[in-house]
């Protein structure tokens, strides 16, 4: 049984103590090698341990859990991350969007379990500095106007009004731009449904497409039913969602 090295940083000690209760229970193929309460001496304790995961607490007094990147060059940061937070709703969708796994507390041991699996799994190809900056410029952008995504081994920062559609392909997603243009993504469909914030003009029309809504041009019932976008380009609709979305298009023409 392969085995890895843990670090746990969190300002509590009842914090530390019962995520460290958890991992020597459940989870035998991994060692707690160190506990930090703050982010300097976690730092400190990964640059000395080279540990391969760290449990990392977000809100922690002198220093946000966000702020590790900061620390560390691109190529120093060959550890994964799991976030334990109690943080607002549209930081966990980030989380979900930058691929970075997170434990809302108070702890649940299935949900410890399901990441320290995920953790696992990811280990061997996980690129870490990647996922921690689009994370960072995630959660440090609330005005809902751009979102970030990785593109290889660079961060895309993408306005959300230049969208017009997006089109899911297993684990990745194409961005189709108005510009004509395309990105692909490794994100799924779903991570960016739950990235995008409350009274957007996204919709996810189909199993396999979001659309913009603003950009609908027209709808045609004829084989099996799809939006026309600039460009002459369709966008599949489920027959299910039409009523909804075209009430949708209507509001925000009169808005």
């Amino acid at each position: 049984m392969k085995k890895y090295t843990a670090i746990i940083i969190d300002d509590e000690l009842r914090a530390r103590t019962l995520l460290s209760g958890m991992m020597q229970e459940y989870a035998h193929d991994f060692d707690i090698v160190a506990e930090a309460h703050d982010l300097p001496n976690g730092v400190k304790a990964i640059r000395k341990l080279n540990p391969d995961l760290v449990f990392l607490d977000i809100e922690m007094p002198g220093h946000s859990g966000l702020e590790l990147l900061d620390f560390f060059n691109d190529d120093e940061i060959n550890f994964s991350i799991i976030f334990t937070t109690a943080y607002s709703n549209y930081a966990i969708q980030a989380f979900k969007l930058s691929a970075i796994d997170y434990l809302l507390k108070p702890i649940e041991v299935q949900e410890l379990i399901n990441a320290l699996d995920r953790f696992r799994k990811k280990s061997e190809t996980k690129n870490n500095s990647l996922d921690m900056a689009v994370l960072k410029e995630n959660v440090q952008r609330n005005d809902f106007k751009r979102i970030a995504v990785p593109s290889g081994n660079a961060i895309k920062f993408i306005d959300l009004h230049n969208i017009l559609f997006l089109k899911g392909e297993g684990s990745y997603t194409e961005i189709n731009f108005v510009d004509q243009s395309k990105l692909i993504v490794s994100r799924t469909l779903k991570n960016f449904v739950d990235m995008f914030p409350e009274n957007h003009p996204f919709v996810r029309c189909h199993k396999s497409f979001i659309v913009n809504t603003k950009f609908i041009c027209e709808y045609v019932k004829a084989d099996g039913g799809y939006f026309v976008l600039p460009g002459n380009q369709h966008v599949s609709v489920s027959s299910d969602r039409v009523d909804d979305i075209l009430k949708l298009v209507t509001f925000i023409g009169r808005s």
